[in-house]
């Protein structure tokens, strides 16, 4: 009984010591304390965009070591803190209500925040995170000693350690995200990792379907969602173009306005040509192209050429010019465009961001190659035919 006295006692002295005036819905008030730092030293806040980038939305100027950012907002979102001549910076949430930070000037990293619901979790994931690196670090360090040292049943039983914590470390988002589904730094973790190198999107699927009932919360997150749902689409379509995927089926008009589909063009080998009249370099490449076509057209190959004419200033010359450009370069094979320059659909379900490129196929339609040129292209061809 005296301990549970005790541990109220201690809740109510907490609280009281923390009383402050309760702010107006949608509010936040982030109170920043900066030991060590002069007045006069500008503090940066900044958006995390994605790839992880940081982008400065707002400044302040320290003042007795410290700083204060108060404003309006609907949901929680991320962001960092910099300070001029501090190393690193330091992620949070803002969220409604108030948040005390202190900064560690000499190690960013290791700053203090205490906030609402989802800095407390955000100080968990990453104590957590922490916690992990430090162990690894530990490991390599004790392979370093054992690697020379004859107790190979600890070596192995390190190295096994490791493999482990390497998976965990990997899985730590994906796992929180399982773990606390219905707050809403989860939601903010899975966005963060739109445009991550070596995403898997296998597993990124699984986390946005667990996060299903608080995507469709309110409208903010719905816009989160779409977000998330568009940058999956575009991955899978990024995936659908690897080499060893059967190329995407289209259709497109032809000079003469006629529907053309792939499956009505393809040969033994296949070049998907995506070129234009006003690009140079694609100019350029045209008579190694004519070299392939005349040497390999009767052994099975066939060239599908698309063209990204079409942009601004062609007007209502862009027909004329394909036209001209296929007569001149004598690029006598099929020929399909829909004059939208890089909007063209071909183009975007192909994922061409820049010409001249290509995609050869196997007799089976199978994507066995790409942006390939000059006598590279030849041989591929070669490879494929002879």
């Amino acid at each position: 009984m005296k301990n549970l006295i005790a541990f109220l006692s201690i809740i109510l002295l907490c609280t009281a010591c923390k009383q402050e005036p309760q702010l107006p819905p949608n509010t936040y008030q982030v109170n920043v304390s900066l030991p060590g730092v002069y007045n006069g030293i500008r503090a940066h806040i900044n958006i995390i965009s994605e790839g992880g980038k940081e982008i400065t939305v707002d400044t302040a100027i320290v003042m007795n070591e410290t700083f204060t950012l108060n404003g309006t907002i609907i949901a929680p979102v991320r962001r960092a803190i910099s300070v001029n001549g501090v190393n690193g910076s330091l992620t949070f949430i803002l969220e409604p209500g108030y948040t005390d930070i202190s900064i560690n000037k000499d190690s960013i990293k290791g700053s203090l925040i205490d906030g609402p619901i989802n800095n407390q979790a955000h100080n968990e994931y990453l104590s957590d995170l922490l916690t992990k690196r430090k162990l690894y670090k530990a490991i390599n360090s004790e392979l370093a000693i054992e690697q020379s040292n004859v107790n190979r049943e600890r070596y192995d039983q390190l190295l096994e350690e490791q493999e482990n914590l390497i998976i965990s470390m990997d899985n730590h988002t994906s796992d929180f995200i399982v773990n606390h589904p219905d707050l809403q730094l989860s939601l903010l973790l899975l966005e963060s990792q739109i445009g991550s190198r070596n995403l898997n999107l296998k597993l990124f699927k699984s986390q946005r379907k667990i996060l299903s009932n608080l995507i469709n919360r309110n409208a903010e997150n719905q816009y989160v969602g779409q977000k998330i749902d568009t940058y999956i689409y575009q991955k899978e379509s990024e995936e659908n173009l690897n080499i060893g995927k059967v190329a995407p089926e289209f259709s497109s008009p032809d000079k003469d306005g006629n529907m053309l589909a792939l499956k009505d063009m393809k040969g033994k080998a296949t070049i998907i040509d995506f070129w234009a009249a006003w690009c140079g370099p694609c100019r350029r490449e045209n008579p190694n192209v004519v070299k392939i076509y005349e040497k390999y057209h009767d052994k099975g190959l066939e060239i599908i050429g698309v063209s990204l004419d079409g942009r601004s200033n062609q007007k209502d010359t862009a027909k004329a010019n394909w036209l001209k450009a296929i007569e001149d370069d004598g690029l006598n094979w099929h020929h399909v465009s829909s004059l939208k320059y890089f909007n063209d659909p071909v183009a975007r379900l192909y994922r061409v961001n820049a010409i001249p490129a290509t995609f050869i196929l196997d007799k089976n339609g199978v994507i066995v190659a790409k942006k390939l040129r000059g006598q590279a292209l030849e041989d591929k061809i070669a490879e494929l035919l002879e």
